[in-house]
């Protein structure tokens, strides 16, 4: 069974145990402990805190509750690691790069990134010939690009040992098949620096940092320390890099950082903003049915306007993200609120959907022994699978 299916199985155990009407205060704690997060401004430190001390005090819970009686370390583990997931799949747009200077220092990163990939080569990291496996490198950048897919601190961190494991059996491959001794991290680590440049994978400080506060530090050691570890160094040298770091003459070095910087100006200024060229095809257009069309489209849709309804791929560029990133929270805020909506529209009138509070989607009210109860108790359970599942 592969680790993704051993997930799954470990999630779902957790939810069928939380339909459970015994799982009242352990619901109550973890509705309690979502909803606290609210009232608080966002300090990343501080909430790496509070989340590590709820875990650890779950864990107890947990451990000592009539559910789990009997439970083996195993299934324990599995409990922690469902409570792990959902919980920070629900905070996830409030720890996530929650901070200015996050988001500033991913796009530093992918920015100098983007001008070490038009010329840095395996030669300038001294990786050997033997090492140099473009098949083994692509499937390990794949595996570190997959990493902004999820939103639970542990499948982000699998992201990362993947692409280690890779690398990895690269290098154990390479020893056996070539006859020569490699010197572990000295060769493992410029390796890694290579596939990360080159994988360019979005929000790395973020995802490092995201991973380093909310992961379970019991579960943050071994080989998942070694592997994330290696990454946040890989890191730090990229930020650090200059022509000292590589093996390259410091004014080759220079040049070519220079003419990275002027093609990718160039390109900027060959591509007109987006929404100035919407504007000027709409005036060229006039007043015609297309324009009229597109225009009520975007009126009526909440008072926003979405001028990116008719651009091209190639007319966008760095500075449209920001703008593209508002309008996609917009839709998917209007589309959750209508789902919302819709899922408590009372299909009879026995009794009315009871009230939650902003930001919990999920109901975590532990049922009564009634037939109405009993159908929240499931919804909770059900609701959690579906989110999980699609996250």
């Amino acid at each position: 069974m592969d680790s993704a299916s051993i997930q799954s199985v470990t999630f779902f155990d957790f939810l069928d145990r939380m339909r459970n009407p015994a799982s009242l205060d352990l619901v109550r704690s973890i509705k309690s402990f979502i909803v606290s997060f609210s009232f608080y401004t966002a300090n990343p430190e501080n909430d790496g805190k509070k989340v590590q001390d709820f875990f650890f005090t779950m864990e107890a819970a947990i451990r000592d509750h009539p559910l789990w009686d009997g439970a083996s370390i195993e299934e324990i583990d599995s409990a922690m690691e469902g409570l792990e997931k959902y919980v920070m799949t629900k905070l996830f747009t409030r720890t996530f790069a929650p901070l200015p200077e996050d988001v500033k220092i991913d796009q530093e990163i992918s920015e100098k990134i983007c001008l070490l990939q038009t010329f840095l080569r395996p030669e300038h990291l001294d990786i050997p010939a033997v090492l140099q496996n473009e098949a083994s490198w692509l499937l390990a950048e794949k595996e570190l690009q997959k990493i902004n897919a999820f939103k639970a601190p542990r499948e982000k961190l699998l992201c990362i040992m993947n692409c280690c494991r890779v690398i990895n059996n690269l290098l154990l491959n390479a020893s056996m098949s070539e006859n020569v001794v490699l010197a572990g991290a000295d060769d493992f680590l410029p390796v890694l620096i290579y596939v990360v440049i080159k994988a360019n994978p979005p929000q790395l400080h973020s995802n490092l940092k995201f991973i380093q506060l909310y992961r379970r530090q019991t579960k943050l050691v071994s080989e998942a320390a070694y592997y994330f570890t290696n990454l946040v160094s890989a890191k730090s040298f990229i930020v650090d890099l200059n022509a000292k770091s590589l093996s390259i003459e410091e004014i080759k070095f220079e040049e070519n950082m220079q003419a990275a910087r002027l093609a990718n100006k160039v390109a900027r200024v060959e591509v007109s903003p987006t929404t100035h060229n919407i504007k000027a095809s709409r005036a060229e257009r006039g007043p015609g049915p297309s324009g009229r069309i597109h225009d009520n489209e975007t009126n009526t849709s909440g008072g926003s306007s979405y001028p990116y309804m008719e651009a091209e791929a190639g007319e966008l560029t760095v500075g449209d993200v920001e703008r593209l990133l508002s309008l996609y929270k917009d839709v998917v805020t209007k589309y959750t609120g209508l789902c919302r909506a819709v899922r408590h529209v009372p299909v009879t009138k026995k009794v009315p959907p009871a009230p939650h509070l902003e930001g919990t989607d999920v109901m975590l009210i532990q049922p009564a022994e009634t037939s109405t109860s009993m159908d929240s108790q499931k919804s909770f359970a059900e609701s959690f699978a579906r989110e999980s599942k699609n996250n």
